[in-house]
């Protein structure tokens, strides 16, 4: 039996053996790229008609939303500080994710984080080193915002409370408990108009980065995205959460310890948002007052969802959340829109992405097992 030369079977035959791995590892990872832009995209088309509908143009709103958030170095060193808190809030929704948990009590955390933080540095303040002060700060709000969603994490194993519900009550009655503290036990007297508690010194507050006008809570927040990402992605620890994430039966079945990968997981998570409470103590306010409960945990939502729990994707997404955060005074001098414009930009940017979910895994130039044996 003769073979054609130019038989087609055996064009196919010949072709690379490593390009189709290639394509697969490119395609696996295209899908949330692809469908995240055409999300955002949606949103923003959707925003420019309400824009349109107020009688303003979207055209101009961008461009000063651009100039407001990074536009000037001045503006870029803005969005960088905002975004400092989102990562770490984002952090407290991406982690328990990974298990199947919808947290979204990240707002709690941080404000009881900085109640803590500011509580911890009365009685060292002034006393004690600067680096051991921060150090106990630091501890302390981890603590308390550990314990506040790890609780939502125990309701949710050990009495199936939804986690959902659950961590959004807590922020409710965490923020009550922090109007309680500063304006109680923890004011200080000399704080008339606005409750608080009393101010660090300024050698104590947390300081920039040398040559930016950036505090170090940046760095924290990046460096905490990094750690998460090495547990979730290279540790047992965190590959029995993503088990556990996926079929919560098989992985009671294999002897994994679900619940102690829930409230741990959950404890971590509030630990991140705690300590974005304490970097805004130590970093902006200066002392725990109202303004902590400033929205950051509910904005980490958004970008953990628009990250897709992914903790590195968290640290591009949550900069540009914070340049859109910081374009709200701007957009508000120049267009006379309400500061809260962009409020209403995340909101319509969060259902859209909310709405895409539903398109991943369906389409087949995404899902490499739909291919082709031949291709």
């Amino acid at each position: 039996m003769t073979i054609e030369a130019n038989d087609p079977a055996i064009a196919i035959a010949e072709k690379p053996a490593s390009l189709r791995p290639v394509l697969e590892w490119i395609a696996r990872r295209a899908e949330p790229v692809v469908i995240g832009l055409a999300a955002i995209l949606i949103g923003l088309a959707l925003f420019s008609l309400f824009i349109l509908a107020v009688g303003k143009s979207p055209a101009t709103l961008f461009q000063l939303m651009y100039t407001g958030g990074f536009g000037s170095w001045f503006s870029v060193q803005n969005s960088l500080s905002r975004a400092a808190p989102l990562l770490l809030t984002a952090l407290c929704v991406a982690l328990p994710a990974r298990l199947g948990l919808v947290i979204i009590g990240g707002e709690g955390a941080v404000v009881l984080g900085g109640v803590a933080a500011a509580a911890m540095a009365l009685p060292f303040a002034g006393t004690a080193p600067v680096f051991l002060t921060l150090i106990l700060m630091a501890i302390a709000a981890m603590v308390v915002g550990g314990i506040w969603i790890g609780l939502a994490g125990f309701l949710r194993h050990y009495r199936g409370v939804n986690e959902t519900i659950s961590s959004l009550l807590l922020s409710y009655i965490a923020i009550a408990l922090m109007n309680q503290f500063v304006e109680g036990l923890l004011r200080d007297p000399a704080s008339l108009n606005k409750p608080s508690t009393r101010p660090l010194p300024a050698e104590y507050m947390l300081g920039n980065i040398p040559g930016m006008d950036v505090h170090w809570g940046l760095v924290i927040g990046i460096l905490a995205c990094v750690v998460s990402w090495i547990v979730i992605e290279a540790t047992s620890y965190g590959f029995a959460a993503r088990i556990a994430g996926g079929n919560v039966r098989a992985a009671q079945i294999q002897g994994l310890p679900v619940g102690k990968l829930i409230v741990g997981f959950t404890a971590l998570a509030g630990s991140f948002a705690g300590l974005a409470g304490m970097i805004e103590v130590a970093a902006v306010q200066g002392s725990a007052n109202a303004s902590l409960a400033a929205g950051y945990g509910y904005t980490g939502i958004l970008v953990a969802f628009l990250a897709r729990h992914n903790p590195l994707a968290i640290i591009p997404v949550a900069i540009l959340l914070g340049g859109i955060d910081a374009s709200g005074g701007l957009i508000q001098r120049r267009m006379s829109l309400p500061d809260a414009t962009v409020l209403v930009l995340q909101g319509t940017l969060f259902i859209v992405i909310l709405f895409c979910e539903t398109f991943y895994g369906r389409f087949k130039i995404f899902n490499p097992d739909l291919w082709k044996r031949s291709l």
